[in-house]
């Protein structure tokens, strides 16, 4: 079981809650920021992307800057409870919220893994 904080939306009086999962599922996303685009694409990945993936019980776990190699600069990790999460996916909110990112975005690649708490490229 993972014990950490949830980002709660702008209008909370608490910023962060806590939270308890046991992951079933990992969802990777790896991307390159396109360039003039870092202070829009933050804005949008802390504003919206991450707080609508919470409504969805998809939760960010880990994000990293790779800075070494041939490897797309960003790489988010997400976990989720959810056993169907291909019918999460597919679905139109997150679609519509991955389409958007992927606006700020080049080299973007997802993949759905069992959760193994490993760092994984």
């Amino acid at each position: 079981m993972l014990h950490f904080s949830e980002m709660m939306p702008q209008n909370e009086t608490s910023s962060m809650r806590s939270i308890q999962l046991r992951p079933e599922y990992t969802i990777i996303m790896k991307y390159d920021i396109q360039p003039n685009t870092q202070e829009a694409y933050y804005r949008y990945i802390m504003g919206e992307f991450i707080p609508g993936l919470q409504t969805m019980e998809i939760y960010m776990y880990r994000a990293w800057e790779i800075v070494y190699g041939d490897y797309p600069e960003r790489q988010i990790e997400f976990i989720t409870e959810i056993n169907d999460i291909r019918t999460i996916i597919e679905g139109s909110q997150f679609v519509e919220m991955e389409e958007r990112l992927k606006g700020y975005t080049d080299n973007y690649t997802r993949r759905i893994l069992r959760y193994s708490g490993t760092f994984q490229l």
